[in-house]
């Protein structure tokens, strides 16, 4: 079975509630994707430990060993060639990938983003849309392209903004739906093939 599912690479930074929202829908034997290796480019990430408990290969790539973001983006993509590699996926990967890393993967890598898009782009998202009194916040996935949080959108979460909400409140309703979404924007993508 697993010759016909997506073959993932997970690139992570933190914790990796995302990835683990990943990995377990990827146990389930309908689910049509595998992970194939997970990359960090900090070697304390805890998502590393979801990934070796789940028994999948993982990599760190550590931004700070190269002169340039182009050479940093060239180790990941020697790191990428050793695995078989369908789909990128973004999951609070914090750094911004350059058109030298984007352009040779088109439409093969996805991000997820905390709030719905094209508003808040970048960071302290739950911040700004409190400050602005916006009534619903969220999450979405979208295609990545040179420009940041900019690419084609192919799924949005909503929450609402509740009075009394935090920053931390908010975020942690928004991670929710994010653990809801990727899994099913990876079998929407992975059924399209």
């Amino acid at each position: 079975m697993t010759e016909n599912k997506l073959n993932l690479a997970v690139f992570i930074s933190g914790r990796g509630s995302n990835l683990q929202s990943l990995i377990d829908a990827c146990q389930s034997a309908d689910f049509p994707a595998r992970i194939s290796f997970v990359l960090s480019n900090r070697s304390d990430a805890y998502g590393l430990e979801r990934a070796r408990k789940a028994g999948i290969p993982t990599s760190v790539v550590l931004h700070r060993d190269y002169p340039t973001r182009e050479t940093f983006e060239d180790a990941m993509m020697a790191e990428l060639a050793k695995h078989p590699v369908d789909l990128i996926c973004l999951a609070g990967f914090m750094r911004i990938l350059t058109p030298h890393f984007i352009n040779r993967w088109p439409d093969k890598i996805i991000n997820i983003h905390p709030s719905l898009l094209p508003d808040y782009k970048g960071l302290h998202t739950h911040e700004r849309a409190l400050a602005d009194g916006k009534k619903e916040a969220g999450c979405t996935i979208h295609y990545v392209v040179p420009e940041m949080d900019s690419g084609p959108i192919i799924m949005q979460k909503r929450v609402p903004i509740l009075p009394g909400d935090t920053p931390e409140t908010l975020a942690a309703r928004v991670l929710e739906q994010e653990h809801i979404a990727y899994p099913e924007v990876i079998r929407k993508l992975a059924n399209k093939r």
